[in-house]
């Protein structure tokens, strides 16, 4: 049994790595000692600050975490005995918008302080020479969901669940989203075998998902009736520009990011390991929406 070293217990993927690998031999990192490895054979590096969405956030401790924290415990790594060294990047560091699919070899060019710090992180990580018998992997996953997240999907969940109506059923878009199992399972895979090459990688479900598909997974999940109005797209963009000068709930903005399209392709991985992801989309959204109840 290797013995793992652990950062970022307390977050929804920590949280989730712990449950997951409980029979193994796990030591989680206590904040200013995350770069304490010790005799430690795998390194799990998901200590980050998540993407604020109220833009409340000083945008130097995206750099300060995501970045610098990510440098100290991959400098760690290096000169440590440790031979497996895995983190969580973001497709965030890449792209805010994508057109047609992400793939590994897009062009990164994040808008965000979170998105660039992410890709300063991973510039920082490839440009390292690896000693022979070290395996790096950095995982770029898309919307990661699982029992216990408490993110974008329960807010929709809610919205569901009132009976409310979903307006924007003209708009039809295609998303990725990434099951935590599936993460997990990939977890597995990497520190186990030896014969997946390092690199860097996308981590998504196999197939998109459609916001008006994922509105209908919600009302069977609640047994209600999906309610989805194809308003005209004229007449929706039209109130979401009133909505860029008034407190109506929706505007430009918030539109954009409802409608838009982000697909996440995860070949590379998958050819890299040799077999699909063991729960599809529908399934691994059934099981995050079964934990809202």
């Amino acid at each position: 049994m290797k013995r793992i070293f652990l950062t970022g217990s307390s977050g929804f993927v920590g949280t989730s790595f712990l449950n997951y690998f409980k029979n193994q031999m796990i030591r989680t990192s206590l904040r200013g000692e995350e770069s304490n490895i010790d005799n430690a054979k795998i390194v799990i590096h998901l200590a980050g600050k998540a993407h604020d969405l109220k833009n409340t956030l000083n945008p130097d401790e995206y750099y300060e975490v995501n970045t610098g924290l990510t440098k100290r415990v991959f400098d760690s790594f290096l000169i440590s005995d440790a031979n497996v060294f895995i983190t969580l990047s973001s497709v965030k560091a890449v792209a805010d918008d994508v057109n047609g699919e992400l793939t590994e070899d897009y062009i990164a060019n994040p808008i965000t302080h979170y998105g660039k710090s992410k890709l300063l992180a991973e510039e920082y990580i490839l440009s390292k020479d690896i000693p022979e018998g070290k395996r790096v992997y950095i995982l770029r996953p898309c919307m990661i969901h699982g029992p216990g997240n408490k993110g974008n999907l329960n807010l929709l969940y809610k919205i569901v669940s009132k009976g409310m109506p979903w307006p924007l059923g003209a708009f039809e878009n295609k998303r990725s989203y990434c099951s935590i199992e599936n993460l997990m399972f990939l977890f597995e895979e990497l520190m186990q075998r030896e014969d997946i090459p390092s690199g860097v990688y996308n981590v998504s479900d196999n197939d998109p998902i459609s916001t008006n598909q994922l509105i209908s997974i919600i009302s069977d999940s609640l047994d209600i009736e999906t309610k989805i109005w194809r308003v005209s797209k004229v007449i929706i963009k039209f109130l979401a520009k009133i909505g860029d000068y008034t407190k109506l709930p929706l505007n430009s903005e918030r539109l954009e990011k409802l409608t838009q399209n982000y697909v996440v392709s995860n070949q590379k991985i998958t050819i890299a390991i040799g077999k699909d992801f063991p729960v599809n989309a529908i399934d691994g959204l059934n099981k995050t929406l079964r934990s809202f109840n």
